[in-house]
């Protein structure tokens, strides 16, 4: 094996990319540790490796995430120096929100430094991700009391590059209710095909829209598409119309969708940094508000798991349609399919997988108009404020045609991995060029 996998962290979207790396890639071995005690796996991981990974002369590249610390591995492991190392930045640990600054443990972010300094390339899953870690490199540093060593930043920024995370979007359509179904105009791999044979470069949110539902705008945005001048969207849907350069569908059979309550589902990890608090007194005031809506909380959890769900849950037991993390990825995106709505309240996001696999099973996104956000969804889809998060539910709530018949203007085919997929293999080729090819770099 000429590929050897590290993750510190086998879970979440950590285990996602280790697990299609393998599939999709020749040559690899992989060496893994549980998603638990994440601390610890950030202090210790390196010395159990230096013990499970076998000596061997095939080894050629080493690809790891950012929890592991390369310059420790590496010297306790002077046959792996050799090797072209490649760190992978999932998150990262400078910019990471804790409770109170007091409780930024240094180590962290330190081990990061070190990491990027001995790597050969440091590979970002966000513009947003790089650019926070880079320039807050000098900053951080100063919280040393002396001795402080200079431009950091300076040395690190050459090996650094966009690898946009790769999502391997499945066929949803046996799970897609009828009015979604009927405006699903292509199945996802056809438009993969699609957009690879058009040779489409995208590099943010105005791009080509990959999911299409038909609708009329909701508040009357403008629709984001008619951005493109050269491209249209891939739609075809019985009895379309035309208003206002929109295109709206005028179904015949699924006036009773719009007759339920409003789906609204929280996808992402239960911890602080994704903001529950913000999420349930959202929806607690839609309820004093006697708005009908559902309600599934998805996602993770871990050992400390935040008051507020257990609060909510109670509060909100009227509301819920799923509630708690669903092992089965088919359960996962069933549920994802049947809601209408999916929000993100984070306070920390460097991309958002969960986000962008609601949007492929066609919910429309309402994000924090901060973060990796920007850059990923456009404006139409982001908020600024918790007043106007709770104003856009509650219309909503009130017409969820909206969203039932909006045209999702997100192209995630450039998440895609039949679009990233060849940067991916590129950085694991021993005899790869250090430096990506602009079509796979944002």
């Amino acid at each position: 094996m000429s590929v050897l996998l590290l993750e510190a962290f086998y879970g979440g979207s950590h285990k996602q990319l280790v697990d299609l790396l393998k599939q999709s890639v020749e040559d690899c071995v992989s060496f893994t540790l549980p998603a638990k005690k994440w601390h610890w796996r950030a202090r210790t991981s390196a010395l159990y490796f230096m013990q499970a990974v076998p000596a061997s002369s095939s080894y050629r590249v080493l690809f790891t995430s950012s929890v592991l610390n390369l310059a420790e591995l590496v010297a306790l492991r002077p046959d792996l120096a050799h090797l072209k190392k490649v760190l992978y930045f999932h998150e990262n640990q400078l910019v990471y929100p804790v409770r109170k600054s007091q409780e930024r443990d240094f180590q962290y972010g330190y081990n990061q430094i070190l990491s990027c300094l001995v790597a050969d390339v440091v590979a970002f899953n966000s513009s947003f991700n790089m650019e926070s870690f880079l320039s807050s490199i000098s900053t951080f540093m100063k919280t040393m009391p002396d001795h402080r060593p200079k431009d950091l930043d300076r040395l690190i920024r050459p090996k650094c590059r966009v690898l946009h995370f790769p999502i391997r979007f499945p066929d949803v359509t046996r799970f897609l209710p009828a009015h979604k179904r009927l405006r699903h105009s292509v199945r996802c791999d056809d438009i993969h095909v699609q957009a690879a044979q058009s040779h489409i470069q995208t590099t943010g949110p105005s791009s080509c829209p990959d999911l299409t539902i038909d609708s009329e705008p909701p508040e009357n945005i403008v629709n984001v598409a008619g951005m493109q001048q050269s491209l249209n969207p891939m739609s075809v849907t019985p009895h379309q119309e035309t208003v206002g350069n929109q295109p709206v569908s005028r179904p015949c059979d699924d006036q009773r969708e719009n007759l339920r309550p409003l789906h609204i589902v929280w996808p992402h990890r239960w911890e602080h940094d994704k903001n529950p608090q913000l999420f349930f007194q959202t929806l607690l005031k839609l309820k004093e508000r006697q708005l009908s809506f559902e309600v599934s909380v998805l996602g993770e959890t871990f050992a400390d798991v935040p008051d507020i769900f257990s609060e909510a849950k109670e509060q909100l037991v009227d509301h819920i349609q799923h509630w708690g993390f669903m092992p089965s990825k088919e359960d996962y995106l069933k549920a994802l399919c049947q809601a209408d709505v999916v929000v993100s309240t984070a306070k920390h996001e460097f991309f958002g997988v969960a986000m962008l696999e609601a949007v492929h099973c066609g919910c429309y996104p309402l994000c924090p108009k901060a973060l990796v956000y920007p850059e990923i969804f456009p404006a139409t889809y982001l908020y600024s404020t918790p007043e106007q998060l709770c104003k856009r539910l509650q219309d909503f709530c009130k017409r969820p045609q909206l969203v039932r018949q909006h045209v999702i203007q997100v192209n995630i085919s450039a998440f895609s991995w039949d679009t990233l997929g060849d940067g991916f293999r590129s950085l694991l080729r021993a005899d790869g060029d250090m430096m990506l090819t602009e079509e796979h770099i944002s």
